[in-house]
């Protein structure tokens, strides 16, 4: 029998308590430890998940195989830095880091050092993206909508990085071109960033994709609507549901799928854990996280040039 990874969580807010909670149940994993700067906050999840708290990442060094970094987006460099360039694997939060340079310094440092880095991007393991991703042939226009209620976790970057991000990410992966135009409104409302935005993102094949996102709607929706020859369909993320539109035989068929399945943070974990064992890449590697950073960087230059 293999012996389990030994794993622990830096930054136990929101996010990474869950990532704690997967793992101390994951047969292949044993949660070595907690890290947090807050004491209490560690301290509660270590006695919650049977491990040990501390409150310097640099511990952990030589008692774990790999971490989860969950510390908000301007610690993720300086924590993925210290445990990739001693060879311990990386599931980095979303996104990778605050600047392109920063996601090239960690893809080198993972390569020289062998580690396998992992980005958060946790929408790609989404149940309804999965069963509609084999009649994803040729999108030519995709509209996207994320929205949600305000609340204060996050707010240390604009909307683009907190969720726009994820859809960039998934229309990165659908399309597969280079981007040949972007452009991008957004406003300021209750932070000193943008807390809404829209992006026109035009590709080389002519795909245009139209996203949207907001954390200051009254109601949550993630919706991502895709269409190409002959075909509609439109996921609805949060209900997890997916409706078919289909051109056939000079018919509209309209076929309804409501989809359950496993808690996709769970299967992004579980995907992490099996790129280590069984050394392949990971589903959502550092290269594919730092091209969507650029994008969602571009995004935010527009915003604020347009509306300073």
């Amino acid at each position: 029998m293999m012996k389990p990874i030994r794993v622990a969580v830096v930054g136990v807010g929101h996010l990474g308590s869950i990532h704690a909670r997967i793992y101390s149940q994951l047969k292949e994993t044993q949660l070595v430890a907690v890290c947090d700067l807050l004491p209490e906050r560690a301290a509660a999840a270590a006695a919650q998940f049977n491990c040990i708290a501390v409150t310097d990442s640099r511990e952990l060094l030589d008692r774990v195989d790999a971490v989860s970094i969950a510390v908000p987006t301007q610690a993720h460099f300086p924590v993925a830095k210290t445990f990739l360039s001693r060879g311990i694997h990386a599931l980095v939060e979303k996104p990778i880091t605050s600047t392109v340079r920063e996601a090239d310094q960690l893809l080198k440092l993972a390569q020289k050092s062998g580690a396998i880095l992992q980005v958060g991007h946790v929408e790609r393991f989404n149940v309804t993206l999965r069963r509609v991703q084999d009649s994803l042939k040729e999108p030519r226009f995709i509209e996207v909508h994320r929205l949600a209620p305000f609340q204060p976790r996050g707010t240390e970057v604009g909307v683009v990085l907190d969720l726009m991000i994820h859809d960039i990410d998934l229309l990165l992966w659908l399309v597969k071109n280079p981007i040949r135009k972007v452009e991008a409104v957004g406003v300021r409302v209750l932070t000193p960033f943008e807390d809404i935005a829209n992006a026109r993102i035009t590709f080389r094949n002519g795909a245009v994709a139209n996203l949207t996102a907001s954390r200051i709607s009254k109601e949550g929706m993630r919706k991502f609507r895709i269409f190409q020859p002959a075909s509609y369909i439109s996921m609805d993320f949060l209900g997890q549901s997916v409706d078919f539109f289909r051109h056939q035989e000079g018919r509209i068929q309209h076929e309804n799928l409501t989809i359950s399945g496993e808690e996709p943070l769970k299967a992004e974990l579980t995907a992490f854990i099996e790129a280590i064992r069984h050394r392949r890449p990971p589903p959502v590697s550092g290269r594919e996280a730092r091209d969507a950073l650029a994008v969602a960087l571009k995004i935010t230059q527009l915003v604020h040039k347009n509306h300073p």
